[in-house]
C-alpha cells in the first residue's frame, strides 16, 4: 500500500458514550481519501455520537481516532488541534451565528486561526460562499435565508480553511426532497472538483444511494456496526435482514 492509499480517517477499537453509558462498543473502519463516507442507520444508534468522537468534541471511552495518520485522542492539545484543522464541519442545524452575515460566518474561523489580513478574509470568504451556490447573499443574515441555503452557507464556513475533510451531519435534515437533492448534487460536485473526503451522516434512502461511495451501518441493540460497503449491493445481497430492511425502505 502506497502513502497515498493509507486511509485519510482511521478508528480503531472504539468504545463511545456518555458517562460510563455506552452507545458503541469496540467499532474499526477505514474511510478512504477522496471518498464520500456515510455514516447511517436508525434512530439511536449512535451516528451523531460517532461523528463527536471522530472530530475530537468528545473523548471515547477507549480506542483510537486517527486522521492523516494521527491519533488524535493520544495527542498534546497543540497537536490535536493541528490535525484537526484538516477537518471542516457542518453542524445538524446549520449553527450559524444569526447576529452574523453570511460572510462573517464564514469568515470567523480565519480570523480565530490564520493572520490573513480582513481582504484577504474577505476574499476567500466570498470565494466559499460563491462555491456553494451563495454567491450575492454575502451579506444576509440567516433568518433572512432558508434552511437549504443555511446548510450551503454552514458548509462554506466548514471550508474555510481549506480542510481535507469534511464532516457533514443530517445534510437532508428537514429539507424539501427538491432542496434534499440540490444538496446532494453540490456535495458531489464540490467532492470532484476540491479532492475532499466527505463523511456525512443521514438516514435519508434517496441522499445515500445518490452520494455515497460507502456506507458504514450502526445499530442500537449491536452497539457497533452491522454492515458496511455499497448501500446498494447491501440492500440487494446482504444476509442480515435487518440490513435489507433498512435498505430497502425505499425503490431506488
Amino acid at each position: 500500500m502506497t502513502e497515498n492509499d493509507d486511509p485519510i480517517i482511521r478508528v480503531q477499537g472504539l468504545t463511545a458514550g456518555y458517562e460510563d453509558r455506552p452507545i458503541l462498543e469496540h467499532i474499526s473502519f477505514d474511510v478512504k481519501r477522496g471518498e464520500v463516507f456515510v455514516i447511517v442507520g436508525s434512530s439511536g444508534c449512535g451516528k451523531t455520537t460517532l461523528l463527536r468522537h471522530m472530530i475530537g468534541l468528545v473523548t471515547p471511552m477507549s480506542g483510537n481516532v486517527f486522521i492523516d495518520g494521527e491519533d488524535i485522542i493520544g495527542a498534546d492539545e497543540d497537536r490535536r488541534l493541528r490535525v484537526l484543522r484538516k477537518v471542516g464541519v457542518m453542524y445538524q442545524r446549520g449553527a450559524l451565528f444569526g447576529a452574523m452575515t453570511l460572510l462573517e460566518n464564514v469568515r470567523l474561523p480565519m480570523e480565530v486561526f490564520t493572520d490573513l489580513s480582513p481582504r484577504a478574509m474577505d476574499i476567500i470568504a466570498l470565494m466559499k460562499l460563491k462555491l456553494v451556490g451563495l454567491d450575492g447573499f454575502w451579506d444576509y443574515m440567516p433568518s433572512e435565508i432558508s434552511g437549504g441555503m443555511q446548510k450551503r452557507a454552514a458548509i462554506a464556513r466548514a471550508m474555510s480553511l481549506d480542510p481535507r475533510i469534511l464532516f457533514l451531519d443530517e445534510l437532508s435534515a428537514g429539507l424539501d426532497p427538491v432542496t434534499a437533492a440540490e444538496l446532494d448534487e453540490l456535495v458531489l460536485n464540490l467532492a470532484d472538483s476540491l479532492k475532499v473526503t466527505f463523511v456525512i451522516v443521514t438516514h435519508e434512502l434517496t441522499s445515500i444511494y445518490t452520494i455515497a461511495d460507502r456506507v458504514v451501518m450502526l445499530d442500537k441493540q449491536a452497539k457497533g456496526i452491522i454492515a458496511q460497503g455499497d448501500p446498494r449491493t447491501l440492500r440487494d445481497k446482504s444476509e442480515n435482514e435487518t440490513v435489507r430492511r433498512f435498505f430497502k425502505r425505499a425503490a431506488v
